[in-house]
């Protein structure tokens, strides 16, 4: 049996034992217009990213923030708390310059 046969199969499957009845959004049109607003070379770098199994940058600065937001709610040293405080401030920067740069209409070569 090919893969795609088996595929179809196990997908059948799961509608006859109605698997697939109450999902959100069930009936409604996907929005897609979030995809199709970010700019196509953007989107492809996300892809290829994505399929290298990484994440783009704003994305590891916000896991980062999280993070660090997680670490400075245990420490109790005002010196420590300080110097994490300061590293969260640096990234939130660094983050909004990300998307600033985003926002900004890009010029067609």
């Amino acid at each position: 049996m090919s893969l795609d046969k088996a595929v179809e199969a196990i997908i059948r499957e799961a509608q006859e034992r109605g698997d697939f009845d109450n999902l959100p959004g069930k009936g409604k049109p996907i929005d897609l217009s979030a995809y199709f607003d970010t700019p196509e070379d953007v989107r492809n770098a996300y892809a290829m990213l994505k399929n290298a199994g990484m994440v783009p940058a704003e994305v590891e600065l916000l896991q980062d923030i999280a993070a660090l937001k997680e670490r400075l709610a245990a420490i109790s040293d005002e010196t420590e708390k300080s110097r994490i405080q300061k590293i969260i401030w640096d990234k939130q920067l660094q983050f909004n310059v990300l998307m600033e740069r985003q926002k900004r209409p890009r010029r067609d070569k």
